[in-house]
């Protein structure tokens, strides 16, 4: 079942402007007319307060909360007619956003995995093999743990990393995982049922594209069952092995060379 949630927050070029939390507490001012009692209301502290209320009046350019005069009643804090403009138009918003996050969600399993999707063209990493999937199975050593993470279609990578990573990132069956490997990390071969190797990771592919550098070369495998792996190898090995769109290979790679993440 699909369930989303949302919220609205402002930005200017690379300034923050804030979000919910903010205008509740310019509502709570509002209310209470007392910084103080506003900032009990909305759970921070008095300094705390005071810091959001000063980068909000910098953010606007003018004063959002300003400080009534004392007299016979003492003194208190109040908002502008800008402040309260504000206010309202954030609750507007957050009407729309609210529908908006609610028709999401009778979209059913479609956009979910839509939305998944999405999420995962925003991991930006240096490395240039990415591939995602489920946990299979992780198994336990004395230092490092082994991982099997299984591809969508049907192949599986194998990572070691240590017990404490497993721990910090929650890996178990089921959970969705993602593998980084660098492309100076992955080997070529041609298949060979007598070839023998101790790299744990072995993926079957066909070559689909060979671009030629001067000294070396980026092979492009697609996998078996989806997804590709990007190699850097020499232009002397590309020579030797035969290596051209649409010859049968291997991506080869070893499994503490795979570094896994989480989405969350």
């Amino acid at each position: 079942m699909l369930e989303l949630q949302g919220a609205i927050w402002f930005r200017s070029g690379s300034q923050d402007w804030g979000g919910k939390d903010r205008i509740a507490l310019l509502a709570a001012i509002g209310e209470q007319g007392s910084i103080t009692a506003a900032a009990r209301a909305v759970g921070i502290s008095y300094k705390a307060a005071w810091d959001a209320i000063d980068a909000m009046n910098n953010s606007a350019g003018e004063p959002l909360v300003v400080r009534a005069a004392g007299g016979k009643g003492g003194g208190g804090t109040r908002l502008t007619e800008r402040a309260e403009q504000l206010i309202r138009t954030y609750r507007t918003l957050e009407d729309e956003h609210r529908r908006f996050v609610a028709h999401l969600g009778r979209l059913g399993d479609a956009a979910a995995e839509d939305l998944n999707v999405m999420r995962r063209f925003m991991i930006r990493t240096s490395a240039r093999n990415k591939l995602f999937g489920k946990v299979d199975s992780v198994r336990g050593g004395a230092v490092n743990d082994e991982v099997v993470l299984a591809l969508p279609g049907g192949q599986a990578i194998v990572s070691t990393i240590t017990h404490e990573s497993v721990e910090t990132l929650e890996l178990k069956p089921g959970v969705e995982a993602f593998a980084l490997i660098k492309a100076s990390s992955v080997l070529i071969g041609l298949p060979d049922p007598g070839m023998r190797l101790s790299a744990r990771n072995q993926l079957p592919g066909v070559v689909s594209r060979v671009v030629p550098g001067a000294v070396n070369a980026e092979i492009v495998l697609d996998l078996d069952g989806g997804g590709s792996v990007a190699a850097i190898v020499t232009n002397e090995s590309v020579r030797t092995l035969g290596l051209a769109d649409g010859v049968r290979a291997l991506a080869i790679f070893k499994a503490s060379a795979v570094i896994l993440g989480v989405v969350g």
